[in-house]
């Protein structure tokens, strides 16, 4: 029998031996390459933690105590300890388990986590509500290196460290994020790295005076001293943290140590931890941001199962063409090159690429200034992840009519990744802000000629927001990009269809299906959302009194709800919106999602008929 078959429900790992623990290790890893291979999903994080994972599980007593994960997408570890192991095979599969913690799985799960840098507040929040209420359960707040980057991890930092409240931070260091780490803090974290453990030359003074009572000043004054030579600055002691490490990540019994002694510790305390990311599996022991977040992949050699062509790597490309041109052109990121398709950007313009880390609000502000210097800087970015920005993209970037060029990746449903990552708020949070134009595009080549419009020709800010994944459309008609321009598709007098992006392709496919039934619909494309062809939407509403618009965003704000402003005054028009629900989208592939939001060509064809054509 396996060890991993004794483990099967929550803290069922506390009946593993000590001498045992290695070798479930080994097995945990084989498992979740095994799992991942087939399902997709978060690997080189999740293989990176299995020790420290465990080592959290042997030495706290859960769920009265807390731990809180920040981002979340290396719990699976945590997942398997919790009594869900048997639900791997539905890992991020509709209804199936989440690839986050989620609070309706497990009482094991504390937050429902996906975005960075929220761990230490969270966990500070935990920790007074229990303060209050006499609550002596620990809390604990497992947060990496990359997470470091975000200002929200300081502002907490500094808030406990001044309240001195009894908070524990673990800081996960792989020296990565996503991609590889290259802010100021992984550079402060590798000094520490390669310094003597502070720890070590601290106790060694401790011992040398204790019994010299008069010398405790001196004692005090020598470890400041020794803590600003040997760690770099000793920014978390600063802070008011304890420090302790660098610890090896994957000594479980090193960790259990240290755990058991912080936990009598009445003041804010931060260990630091060093994990290799993708330990245990070589493809992404080499290349652990290409096994971050993976598709279905052969376990025995890594090579992903399916590869195809993507609206980032079209991106990418193009602005690569562009930038060959152009030597104004800057691209930012927020420690996501590889995923926003601007690797190749970074290799070939290093002097004009900028990874912030994971701080997106810096990252606005530093294209204003970009902008305001001259350059022409285009930030990829999330749609999920640009939220962070908001106040900056108001008041930095159009308060200040910069211009600045906004790639707006993973809009609409992204699915396995589930609720913090379905880009279906951006239309909503970006269509009130003036001076921003807001584009999106129906084909790779609309995206090429869109991306090229707004650096080249525009002179104030644009959103080009667009799909994770494949094109979907084939688009009968493809003329220059023009701002408040939408382009009419099919023609009909029967109805008229509205659609934006990747519902394109939906819109077009529902309108062939109703010609098959005699009704004939015009398709257009809207590809400026902001502003909106006000003159062509009114002219079909007046011409067939029968309008429906399809979007990959939420009713409240979105294209359907401009849509409707623009012909509300036109008399018997009747208006079917087909969008996103006001609801959280939970975790599932795209196409079923489509489904279950009624946004495929069946769903729109059948109710179009219902309630236009009745």
């Amino acid at each position: 029998m396996k060890l991993l078959d004794l483990i099967n429900q929550p803290n069922d790992i506390k009946k593993i031996s000590d001498e045992q623990l290695p070798a479930l290790c080994e097995e945990i890893r084989e498992f979740l390459i095994q799992s991942v291979s087939e399902t997709g999903g978060h690997l080189a994080s999740n293989l990176g933690v299995v020790e420290l994972t465990i080592a959290l599980h042997k030495s706290f007593q859960l769920p009265q105590d807390k731990i809180i994960f920040d981002v979340g997408h290396q719990s699976y570890v945590h997942k398997i300890l919790t009594g869900r192991k048997e639900q791997f095979s539905t890992l991020r599969q509709y209804k199936g388990l989440s690839g986050f913690p989620k609070t309706y799985e497990s009482e094991y799960d504390t937050l429902n986590t996906g975005h960075s840098s929220n761990s230490i507040s969270v966990a500070l929040g935990i920790r007074r509500a229990f303060d209050l209420t006499g609550n002596k359960s620990k809390v604990v707040a497992l947060i990496g290196d990359g997470a470091l980057s975000g200002g929200m991890a300081y502002e907490a930092l500094n808030d406990a460290g001044q309240g001195r409240d009894n908070v524990i931070v673990v800081l996960n260091d792989n020296q990565m994020s996503i991609s590889k780490n290259t802010t100021g803090i992984s550079n402060y974290l590798s000094k520490i790295r390669t310094t003597i453990r502070y720890l070590d030359a601290k106790n060694s003074i401790e011992n040398m005076f204790k019994n010299t009572p008069k010398l405790k000043k001196l004692i005090h004054n020598t470890k400041n001293v020794l803590k600003h030579v040997l760690v770099s600055g000793a920014i978390f002691e600063e802070l008011g943290f304890s420090y302790y490490g660098p610890y090896d990540g994957h000594n479980i019994s090193e960790l259990c140590d240290v755990f058991q002694a912080v936990k009598h510790i009445e003041h804010p305390v931060l260990i630091h931890v060093i994990t290799k990311k993708g330990k245990g599996y070589l493809p992404a022991e080499i290349a652990p941001e290409k096994y971050h977040g993976v598709p279905a992949f052969d376990s025995s050699c890594g090579i992903a199962k399916t590869k195809k062509k993507n609206y980032s790597s079209v991106f990418g490309e193009k602005l690569c063409a562009l930038a060959q041109q152009n030597s104004r052109i800057t691209a930012i990121t927020a420690s996501m090159p590889d995923g926003t398709g601007l690797s190749a950007f970074a290799g070939l313009y290093p002097e004009r690429f900028y990874d912030v880390g994971i701080a997106e609000e810096h990252a606005v502000s530093l294209a204003t200034g970009l902008a305001l210097g001259g350059c022409i800087p285009v930030f990829a970015v999330y749609s999920s992840f640009l939220q962070r920005g908001y106040d900056q993209v108001l008041t930095d970037v159009a308060l200040m009519n910069t211009h600045v060029v906004f790639c707006v990746d993973r809009a609409g449903l992204v699915g396995e990744d589930g609720e913090t990552h379905q880009g279906i708020f951006d239309l909503s949070y970006l269509s009130h802000i003036p001076n921003l134009t807001i584009l999106s595009p129906a084909s790779f080549q609309e995206l090429e000629m869109m991306l090229e419009y707004a650096v080249q020709y525009m002179n104030s800010p644009t959103a080009i927001r667009y799909p994770r994944g494949g094109e979907g459309a084939v688009l009968p008609k493809c003329p220059p990009i023009e701002t408040g321009k939408s382009v009419v598709l099919l023609d009909g007098e029967d109805a008229v269809i509205v659609a934006e992006g990747r519902m394109v392709s939906v819109a077009l496919e529902t309108a062939y299906r109703l010609r098959q039934e005699n009704i004939y619909s015009a398709v257009i494309n809207v590809r400026s959302i902001k502003p909106l062809d006000v003159d062509l939407m009114q002219m079909y509403a007046r011409s067939t009194g029968r309008m429906v618009v399809i979007e990959e965003n939420v009713k409240s704000g979105g294209l359907g709800q401009s849509v409707l402003d623009c012909i509300k005054d036109i008399p018997n028009t009747k208006l079917l919106l087909k969008c996103i629900p006001d609801a959280f989208i939970e975790h599932g592939c795209v196409s079923e999602l489509h489904k279950v939001c009624g946004l495929d060509s069946e769903s729109v064809f059948s109710e179009m008929k219902e309630v236009l054509f009745a």
